[in-house]
């Protein structure tokens, strides 16, 4: 082999390992390129399943007071064929009350027998949101939070007589700017809608009242602004379209839906 062959061999054979250290070089940082995209992709999901979850708090996801079992994390107890807490088949009808609105008295007047027919049928799920919006026309007695603790107490412990129990509060509601009833009375109230003394005999306890005041900031959160207020599958009830103080118009409107 001449010199010059040999020194053009030794050329090739340098410039094929300087090729081959480039490749391996390329390749070292093309997959430590790799894993870092990869890296930043799972950061970024993992920041996102956070950032939804953060969203989706409530004030009463953070609550640590006694809260009812068979509430949800917007304070809302529903009540189905399937039992109460349960959400059963057909449309979901949320319905906000406060025990001393007047304007939830004539609701309940028009359209309670309704709604516990068609949650009895099966055709709807009815979910109650007792608030306390009112608590300051009740001249410091706090109505309204006595009213709906009563309310969620027995959708607790007595939940076969709890819209009976419904009903019965409002059948009697005190007016506004009133002092209310007292405890005693509503749980005599309860009691002759069936409720077992012993559960009645709790209401003075106030046990679920900060509940009730977490579920009032909640509703205010998720656009509620008075009582009573109906959504029905997520959208607010459009009153000028459907006149729930006719009779028999939201449950027209709500077996429609049902199909």
């Amino acid at each position: 082999m001449s010199a010059n062959t040999k020194r053009r061999e030794d050329a090739r054979k340098q410039a094929e390992k300087i090729a081959a250290k480039q490749a391996s070089s390329d390749n070292r940082t093309r997959n430590i390129l790799i894993l870092i995209i990869a890296a930043v992709i799972a950061l970024l999901v993992v920041a996102g399943i956070v950032l939804y979850k953060q969203s989706q708090r409530t004030p009463l996801s953070d609550f640590e007071g006694t809260a009812p079992a068979a509430a949800d994390t917007h304070g809302g107890i529903a009540f189905s064929d399937q039992g109460v807490g349960v959400v059963g088949s057909g449309p979901v009808v949320q319905v906000y009350v406060d025990f001393l609105c007047p304007i939830c008295g004539d609701f309940e007047e028009v359209n309670g027998a309704d709604l516990v027919e068609l949650v009895e049928a099966g055709t709807a799920t009815v979910v109650y949101h007792p608030v306390n919006f009112l608590d300051r026309y009740s001249q410091g007695t706090a109505y309204s939070t006595r009213a709906a603790n009563a309310f969620v107490t027995v959708a607790e412990d007595a939940p076969d007589q709890a819209l009976d129990f419904m009903t019965a509060l409002f059948e009697q509601q005190p007016a506004e700017n009133t002092t209310g009833l007292t405890d005693e009375e509503i749980a005599g109230i309860a009691v002759d809608a069936g409720v077992p003394q012993e559960v009645a005999d709790t209401f003075g306890d106030l046990t679920y009242g900060d509940w009730v005041d977490a579920a009032s900031q909640q509703a205010t959160r998720d656009g509620v602004t008075g009582t009573p207020s109906v959504v029905i599958n997520g959208t607010p009830l459009d009153t000028k379209k459907y006149n729930w103080t006719q009779p028999g118009v939201l449950r027209d409107h709500i077996e429609e839906l049902a199909g």
